[in-house]
């Protein structure tokens, strides 16, 4: 393990320098774009026109096939018939024409009734016929005369009145009754004789008759005519609701031993099979999704605000994890796809969720599935090479993505194999909800066979990531919170030596402990390492109990004997005594870090007053801890846990006033004494742990009831 600690360490002092941490990111991608050039490499396939095809071909994407869509579409047009438009306003035209030429015809005979002039006898001059004629002219257009003709208009002028009134209705009828119905370019004449034939009976006079069915027929024309516009309207419409014809994902073109006819060939053509020997796309398409993927976590590593071996550590521990789990997942393709099932939903998808969610955080633990379940899609196509199997990365998004949930819950944080049967559950749920939209068919074996491959994903996860697990965490150095119980157990031989050796510090620090935790959850910080940090952080106390008043148990204190600078000495060694007892006993670097910093660089008040008393000479500086001082947030609440619980042991009837106002001295101490200069605490969260310190305090120096009837030896025994 010492050798993998110091390739670790190695390779983190290498990706200090900005260019191997590219070289990194670009060998990762080489990698990902080997593990998957076969998925995306398209089928060579041999097909001759009019031979039997060799195999049984699916088309790797969907294509519009517009060649079926225009026939399609001209189908469609042929479909619409002409649309043509009645033009009803020719019908009352025509009426009102010729009611017009009748009612000329009747002012000309009233006109003729009156005389024009005297002869040379005296007597009024007779108007003759010719007269009446060419008067019925001017009242009517030239137009409207010559096609009407001089026998017909003389017919009008000769008949009488009443005559001419019932000649004038029937016409104006039948014109009307003919010219109400549809009258093709080619009908007209028939319309014409069908009015023709409606005045054939009429009781008026022969001459009359042929004048009233020379102006009918005069007056039927085509009223019916092709609407250009309407017809296509209407193609257009129905050109619009032709879908595009296409070929399927996954549809079957040929299949094995079928004639490969003209069409047959066309769709191969179409789909992309008889021109894919030299094409690049899916190579580049593969290179710019690995190329976004890695430069955009590049990117995240690069601009973060950690500590750069912090960052480096983040940086290797994903690109493990990661070509760890590729690296599995294109095994388990090659395995082959099962008879009732797929061979991708045995993959343990939730195995980089869970260690990256344990060595690092949730949010490299979400993004790393994001990723897996993307490049799933295309590792597990090996039948249909260019396809994304969508169902079975859809899986591997959501297992990860389950297991993440699960083990953020405190009931699982350290229950691996427990969070594993629950995700084993999910995993189920997960298969079946993903094929179930799919197909939804399922036989019976083909229930057994999913329902055995997501407890076996689940499970293999959980299991993987505890045998992995410890290889991380003692390559990297990384403080788990698996690793944090195991330190926080009871029978430690670190922890039983305070027991036994300085009782009085342990209880002391399991209040701190109690303390510490609370504050650092109250902002979000790592309650579980202040607590485990707390138990050990002075394990330095036990190479000298007794110096320490909580271990006095009613002694003499030592320290009365004393110079200030030898007390000084001895108080201020703890710190470095316990920072060295930890590293001999090869404890994580945050737990040395919380015994070796607690206490910061403040000032030992009590010995510096004292020394002064004897040496005015004295300098503040001798008496200050070595420091350094707290480097992280967790630390600082520690140190400030350390000399609440200390104050507060020693008060004298401890109310909540005087608890609250202690609380905020101290913290008000250590900050004008600039011990949070070096960690990113904030004065909100401050603010926030002194309320978290407070409402613990309460609950542990809580009031007590005196009873008027217990004397006082009762009450101190009972209390």
């Amino acid at each position: 393990m010492k050798r993998v600690q110091d390739y670790v360490r190695k390779l983190r002092e290498l990706l200090g320098n900005r260019f191997v941490r590219v070289l990194l990111f670009v060998l990762i991608g080489v990698y990902c774009c080997f593990i998957m050039f076969s998925n995306v490499k398209p089928e060579k396939i041999n097909i001759q026109l009019f031979q039997p095809s060799e195999q049984t071909i699916r088309a790797t994407k969907t294509v519009e096939d517009t060649y079926k869509t225009e026939q399609e579409k001209d189908e469609a047009t042929k479909q619409v018939s002409d649309v043509y438009t009645l033009k009803k306003e020719y019908a009352q035209n025509k009426v009102d024409l010729i009611s017009s030429i009748f009612d000329s015809a009747l002012e000309v005979k009233k006109e003729a009734e009156e005389p024009i002039g005297k002869s040379e006898t005296g007597k009024p001059n007779p108007v003759t016929v010719e007269d009446q004629l060419a008067l019925l002219k001017e009242k009517l257009t030239e137009d409207v005369s010559r096609e009407i003709g001089d026998s017909v208009l003389s017919s009008l002028v000769n008949a009488d009145e009443d005559e001419l009134n019932i000649t004038k209705d029937l016409t104006i009828t039948a014109v009307n009754n003919v010219m109400s119905a549809k009258i093709a370019a080619n009908d007209v004449e028939n319309a014409k004789k069908r009015a023709e034939e409606e005045l054939r009976y009429a009781s008026i006079s022969s001459e009359l008759k042929s004048a009233s069915v020379s102006l009918a027929r005069n007056a039927i024309i085509q009223n019916y005519f092709f609407d250009r516009d309407k017809t296509e309207d209407q193609r257009r419409k129905a050109v619009e609701t032709v879908e595009p014809v296409k070929i399927l994902q996954g549809q079957i073109i040929v299949e094995e031993g079928q004639l490969v006819d003209r069409e047959v060939y066309r769709q191969l053509e179409l789909a992309g099979f008889l021109n894919n020997e030299n094409t690049i796309y899916p190579f580049a398409g593969l290179f710019l999704l690995v190329f976004i993927s890695l430069a955009g976590f590049y990117y995240y590593f690069y601009h973060s605000n950690n500590l750069e071996i912090s960052k480096t550590n983040q940086m290797l521990i994903f690109a493990l994890v990661f070509i760890l789990s590729i690296g599995t997942m294109k095994i388990f393709s090659l395995l082959g796809d099962l008879k009732y099932g797929e061979i991708g939903y045995f993959f343990p998808a939730a195995l980089a969720a869970m260690l990256l969610k344990i060595l690092l955080n949730e949010r490299f633990a979400a993004a790393i599935m994001i990723m897996l379940g993307a490049f799933g899609s295309i590792i597990f196509n090996a039948d249909t090479p260019g396809n994304l199997n969508y169902t079975v990365g859809l899986y591997i998004l959501f297992s990860g993505i389950a297991a993440i949930v699960i083990m953020s819950r405190k009931n699982f944080q350290m229950k691996i194999l427990q969070a594993g049967l629950v995700s084993s559950v999910i995993n189920i749920m997960l298969v079946f909800a993903i094929t179930s939209i799919t197909n939804g068919n399922y036989t019976k074996m083909e229930f057994m066979i999913y329902s055995l491959a997501a407890i076996v994903s689940a499970l293999g996860s959980a299991v993987l990531t505890i045998g992995l697990l410890p290889f991380f965490e003692a390559g990297f150095g990384i403080l788990s919170s698996i690793k944090l119980l195991e330190l926080a157990n009871p029978n430690h031989p670190l922890i039983r030596k305070i027991l036994t050796e300085a009782p009085g510090t342990y209880h002391h620090s399991v209040m701190v402990a109690n303390l510490a935790e609370s504050a650092c959850e109250a902002i979000g910080a790592n309650g579980l390492l202040a607590r485990v940090g707390c138990y050990y952080h002075d394990i330095g106390k036990t190479k000298r109990p007794h110096f320490f008043i909580e271990n006095q148990m009613n002694s003499e204190n030592p320290h009365d004997r004393l110079p200030p600078e030898t007390s000084k000495n001895i108080i201020i060694a703890h710190a470095v005594d316990g920072a060295a007892m930890l590293r001999k006993h090869k404890f994580p670097q945050e737990i040395i870090d919380i015994a070796e910093q607690h206490h910061g660089t403040t000032l030992l008040k009590f010995f510096y007053h004292k020394a002064l008393k004897e040496d005015e000479s004295t300098l503040e500086e001798t008496y200050r801890y070595p420091g350094p001082k707290s480097q992280s947030k967790e630390v600082a609440i520690i140190g400030i846990a350390d000399s609440v619980e200390a104050a507060v042991r020693s008060m004298n009837h401890p109310t909540q006033e005087k608890i609250e106002a202690l609380v905020r001295a101290i913290i008000t101490d250590r900050l004008n004494d600039n011990q949070f200069d070096e960690c990113n605490i904030t004065m909100r969260e401050l603010n926030v742990v002194r309320e978290a310190l407070c409402e613990s305090l309460h609950g542990i120096f809580h009031s007590r009831i005196e009873y008027p009837e217990m004397n006082k030896t009762e009450q101190k025994v009972n209390v």
